[in-house]
């Protein structure tokens, strides 16, 4: 039997270490940052009554999907706070949404990139496959090294595990617009600035928004294996679940889960299809004051009537 052995994985430790103590002072800064965020978001999401968040969701489920998603809104939050889940789902739904705006925020622009560059695509594309492949567990030892327990590692994880599709389905989309609209633009003397914010991200918002729901939901996803790393929150209750068998506990988190997936899924789901009651009685509303207008001005009389 051969005894040789590719030293990858030591040679990976060694590369964190040395990144541990060069850049030590830059991981500090970043988890002050995403730490000050994370507070202030769970701050404004526990600070006010529950009902208030509750109202809050219900009308953004509301105008998004109309009455009977924001009673479904209702009722299932009030079911989280019946199972005295309320303050770990809004830590959860803090975690969720810092690092899914952080990844957004990242995956966007390099989608953006990498649909105008053939050589930033091919750079990408097996940095993304990696991403992708990569057991989840695996980005929490790195993460849990540079930025200690708590909830800083585990949103850190969450952004690199949550970024791919953004940066996919951006690429997707823009590469997807029409070359002849493209054209067209470019026709008008339109720079390539103006062409890509008038023009190719309006007409790949629908991928773009499919995209932003995949890194919300991973994000979610990833949120609850980050309690393995302090991150707290339904995560930290139902890692603690796990390891005393209770039944009840983990079915409890976990349902606050699911109802938090289906609230974020739904919502975005219905601002990537660009239409929503809100926006139907909005245009409804401004196609009716067009009406309005041209009927109160005067009817123009043709000049050769007038001879």
């Amino acid at each position: 039997m051969n005894d040789f052995r590719i030293p990858l994985g030591a040679v990976i430790e060694s590369f964190i270490d040395w990144i541990t103590v060069t850049f030590g002072f830059v991981f500090d800064f970043i988890r002050l940052i995403v730490d000050g965020a994370f507070e202030g978001v769970v701050f404004v999401l526990v600070a006010p009554p529950f009902y208030v968040i509750i109202a809050i969701a219900a009308a953004i489920g509301f105008a998004v999907r109309g009455w009977k998603f924001a009673v479904g809104t209702v009722i299932g939050l009030g079911l989280i706070l019946g199972v005295n889940q309320w303050e770990n789902a809004m830590a959860t739904l803090a975690l969720v949404l810092v690092a899914s705006i952080i990844a957004i925020g990242l995956s966007v622009p390099l989608g953006v990139l990498a649909a105008k560059s053939s050589v930033a695509s091919s750079a990408i594309r097996p940095m993304l496959d990696f991403l992708q492949t990569m057991p989840a567990f695996v980005y929490l030892v790195p993460a849990l090294i540079l930025f200690r327990v708590g909830e800083v590692p585990g949103i850190v994880a969450t952004i690199i595990f949550a970024m791919a599709p953004g940066v996919r389905l951006t690429e997707l989309g823009i590469r997807g617009v029409d070359k002849e609209v493209v054209e067209a633009g470019q026709a008008f003397g339109a720079s390539p600035w103006r062409i890509l914010r008038q023009i190719q991200l309006p007409l790949a918002t629908p991928t773009i928004m499919a995209g932003i729901n995949q890194v919300i939901m991973l994000a979610l996803s990833m949120v609850v294996i980050a309690g393995m790393v302090g991150a707290g929150a339904l995560g930290g209750e139902i890692v603690a679940a796990l390891s005393r068998l209770d039944v009840a506990l983990g079915f409890e988190a976990g349902f606050a889960v699911v109802i938090l997936a289906i609230f974020l899924d739904r919502v975005t789901a219905a601002l990537g299809n660009g239409s929503t009651p809100l926006g139907r009685m909005l245009a409804a509303r401004k196609a009716s004051r067009a009406a309005a207008n041209s009927a109160a001005q005067p009817a123009k009389v043709p000049a050769s009537a007038l001879v």
